[in-house]
């Protein structure tokens, strides 16, 4: 019984391995750690590599435009400095295979021409790309994929030009119709935007930095995208999202934007919440009559969820524009915004929901049963308003006597005050609920 026990067991053991030997291909049977000096010629290597090989760099600089044709590794040990250098043009990595993972190198100085997609990594039609821990730094594109699945781009560091113009860099990551991928503790700097979607689902814009830069986040033409916990500073626009739609956009921070701390264009069916927004200040030196720091501007959407955000110390708190109706607006702070909304609408837009408003910092009512909820609703804007926002030029004349007694025979008589925004139920302190992310330190951004 014991001899029929073992001979059965070796048999299943034989036609195992033999399972095992039809199913890798020879190249992964083959597969190794090769080791690569400076004086080596790295392109051979790479060219005549199996799939599944690891390409370790030794400490030095590869000059050169390389091509990866094979699915491997190409990285260096922790301890070295292994930089790969293209000289001013082309793309420093091109990734012509699927299953490539690049990680724990600096790659410097690659082409800047635009047009041509120069990048430090570029990559078309490859699936199961691994990009991690890298530095590069250039003029052009930092990683771009484009028509990829099952990519993973994981705290990297990218660094454009100090010199160029916005207009003349690339943007710091880029993904193009692309499909389930993570985008996970990266920082981005002096690149025209940090991260460029375009026309890419189901994605993950987890834990990134972005700073320096026209806009944090790009989204254009994108579905089903989750953008969490992100900080965006010193930005024309911390999040610029546009032409998409099912968005969740949770936990992120924008500080010090000029411009906008969120730009909402074309968003629908999407949930905006817990996110913190301060400062966003249009600098005297740029100040032209109509160009005022928004904190969240949304133009053209609607269906959306916005609430439990802090809007802190813009110069408009949040402006809807052009049909942006439909939307929930409700646990939101809206502290030290000289205007808390601009929004002009023919009819009244109720920015509760279930017996729960916003907290308003000018918010002067009362609560008289202590149930942190105001007893007078809130109006944040009066006709004075509108007709200031319709003839900017009214702006010279608002402490004037007439504008004073105009806005008193609005408050006595309001059957003469035009529909708008209003919160029947006004908080009368912030929900402590709230995101808890805070802004770097000095010493955090240096580093």
């Amino acid at each position: 019984m014991y001899l029929k026990l073992n001979t059965s067991f070796t048999l299943i053991k034989h036609f195992f391995l033999v399972y095992l030997l039809i199913a890798l291909s020879p190249s992964q049977l083959l597969a190794q750690t090769v080791l690569v000096t400076p004086q080596q010629n790295l392109q051979q290597i790479l060219d005549h590599a199996n799939n599944g090989d690891v390409i370790s760099l030794s400490s030095g600089e590869y000059l050169g435009n390389f091509v990866i044709n094979k699915a491997i590794t190409l990285t260096t040990a922790p301890q070295n400095n292994a930089i790969i250098n293209a000289q001013g043009k082309g793309n420093a990595l091109l990734l012509k295979s699927s299953n490539i993972s690049i990680e724990n190198l600096t790659i410097i100085n690659w082409g800047d021409d635009l047009t041509a997609q120069n990048a430090g990594i570029y990559s078309n039609k490859n699936d199961n790309i691994v990009i991690k821990n890298n530095e590069l730094s250039g003029d052009g594109f930092g990683i771009w994929l484009q028509k990829a699945n099952q990519v993973k781009i994981l705290k990297n560091k990218i660094k454009g030009s100090l010199t160029l113009r916005s207009a003349d860099k690339g943007n710091g990551i880029q993904l193009s119709s692309v499909k389930n991928a993570y985008v996970f503790q990266n920082e981005t700097s002096h690149v025209r935007d940090g991260l460029y979607i375009i026309a890419s689902q189901n994605n993950i814009i987890e834990g990134n930095i972005l700073h320096d830069l026209r806009y944090g986040i790009h989204y254009m033409y994108s579905y089903d995208n989750s953008v969490i916990n992100n900080h965006a500073y010193n930005t024309r626009a911390g999040y610029a999202l546009m032409s998409s739609r099912r968005l969740t956009i949770e936990g992120n921070l924008t500080t010090d934007s000029e411009d906008y701390g969120f730009l909402l264009n074309y968003i629908t069916q999407s949930s905006f919440k817990n996110n913190i927004v301060r400062n966003v200040w249009t600098k005297p030196e740029h100040k032209v009559l109509g160009r005022e720091g928004k904190g969240l501007f949304v133009y053209n959407s609607g269906y959306n969820t916005i609430t439990e955000n802090i809007i802190d110390t813009t110069e408009i708190g949040i402006h809807l524009t052009a049909g942006s109706e439909k939307t929930k607006v409700y646990g939101n702070s809206f502290i030290n915004n000289p205007i808390q909304v601009k929004y002009v609408v023919n009819r009244e837009e109720e920015w509760s929901l279930n017996g729960k408003g916003n907290y308003w910092s000018n918010y002067l009512g009362w609560d008289m049963n202590n149930d942190n909820i105001g007893d007078v609703a809130f109006e944040p804007n009066d006709g004075i308003d509108k007709l200031t926002w319709q003839y900017p030029e009214m702006k010279m004349i608002m402490d004037s006597p007439a504008i004073i007694i105009l806005r008193w025979v609005q408050r006595q008589f309001p059957v003469l005050k035009p529909p708008g925004v209003k919160d029947s139920f006004p908080l009368m302190s912030p929900p402590q609920y709230l995101s808890t992310q805070k802004p770097l330190t000095a010493e955090q951004r240096s580093h």
